[in-house]
């Protein structure tokens, strides 16, 4: 799993029939301090974020399309949650 920023939504006029009806994002991966981490990446939305949300995302492929509630799909990444806040623990 990642944590991640809401940057913007995808569309795309041809998609696979699975994929018909589902918004897809573009989501920033962050480090725990809120830094961005790499590139950006697209996911299926499975909770309703919006732009600027910080978010869950299911890396797996089945925990992906399981979580968003759809049959065995070609999906690698979905949002799954919208984070509150990230608390960190230094000992």
């Amino acid at each position: 799993m990642l944590i991640g920023r809401v940057l913007g939504e995808l569309v795309a006029t041809q998609k696979h029939p699975s994929h018909e009806n589902l918004k897809i994002l573009l989501v920033q991966p962050l480090n725990l301090d809120g830094s961005e981490r790499g590139d950006a990446l697209v996911a299926v939305d499975s909770v309703q974020a919006g732009l600027g949300d910080k978010v869950l995302l299911a890396t797996d492929g089945y925990a992906a399309f399981s979580s968003a509630g759809l049959p065995p799909s070609p999906i690698d990444m979905a949002v799954i949650g919208i984070i509150d806040r990230v608390d960190l623990v230094s000992e």
